[in-house]
């Protein structure tokens, strides 16, 4: 069984791009005792750098090396120095102050804590009804298919100890291609192969908020497109991988690579 930290270093990674009048709000309800903010900012035109800067003098901000969500996240995570890394949106849609009820999950024996809208007292009063028949026929699939019981796949509030990060297995952020991952499949990505890799996973309940201003980037059908693709290339890839070790030689009494006694 793996040890668990009473009173771990959280970092939180903050992804922004021309958040400057959101980032205020943010900093409003995020909890006291966080020992590291992370502003991955995505080439923003407004001031969002300074006024990240002024609401966190110690907060570390870099600058994302490809476009997406998910290369924003992928470049946070990168740099993340704490046990324990929470991933939230910058327009103020997620409770920052709700970060201490991911971190208790994660304390009490789950790898990964999943936010939902979906269970009991989770809400949101921002998405809408196609949004959430959407998210409903995805869960579903998903379910069915990686024996998982999420309720909210699409969510992107999670927080998750950092023995993950390779399971996660982002694009790296050194790539200077565009990578599948970049976008806002990410979450489904992450979720995917938390869930195939047996990790602890526990939903935690959080109401999503209106984004305060600007306009979200989310597009319901052609992200969901994006994410639908995820499922199903997430399926084919570990098909293919679970072949290739049915099918691995072994040589002079030594089992393949990755078949030993675990060290953990």
């Amino acid at each position: 069984m793996r040890m668990r930290i009473q009173h771990p270093d959280v970092t939180v990674v903050i992804p922004t791009r021309n958040e400057a009048k959101n980032l205020p709000h943010v900093a409003r309800r995020m909890p006291d005792g966080i020992a590291e903010i992370i502003v991955v900012d995505g080439h923003s035109t407004d001031d969002t750098i300074d006024v990240a800067r002024s609401l966190w003098p110690r907060a570390r901000i870099i600058t994302q090396t490809r476009n997406g969500k998910g290369n924003a996240l992928a470049c946070g995570f990168a740099a993340a120095r704490g046990q324990i890394i929470v991933m939230i949106d910058a327009d103020g849609s997620t409770d920052a102050g709700e970060i201490p009820f991911f971190v208790q999950s994660l304390c009490e024996g789950a790898d990964f804590a999943k936010g939902s809208r979906f269970t009991y007292r989770g809400g949101s009063s921002d998405i809408t009804r196609l949004r959430r028949l959407g998210n409903q026929g995805l869960n579903g699939i998903v379910n069915r298919l990686y024996g998982a019981r999420f309720t909210d796949l699409c969510y992107g509030y999670n927080a998750f100890w950092r023995h993950c990060l390779p399971t996660i297995g982002l694009p790296s952020p050194a790539l200077s291609e565009p990578q599948w991952g970049d976008g806002f499949e990410v979450e489904t990505l992450m979720n995917i192969r938390v869930a195939q890799a047996g990790l602890h996973i526990v939903e935690v309940a959080s109401y999503e908020r209106d984004r305060i201003h600007g306009e979200s980037n989310l597009n319901a059908v052609t992200d969901g497109i994006r994410v639908l693709r995820t499922i199903f290339d997430e399926r084919s890839a570990h098909s293919r991988a679970a072949a290739e070790v049915i099918h691995a030689p072994v040589h002079g009494g030594l089992a393949a690579p990755g078949l030993g006694a675990s060290a953990s």
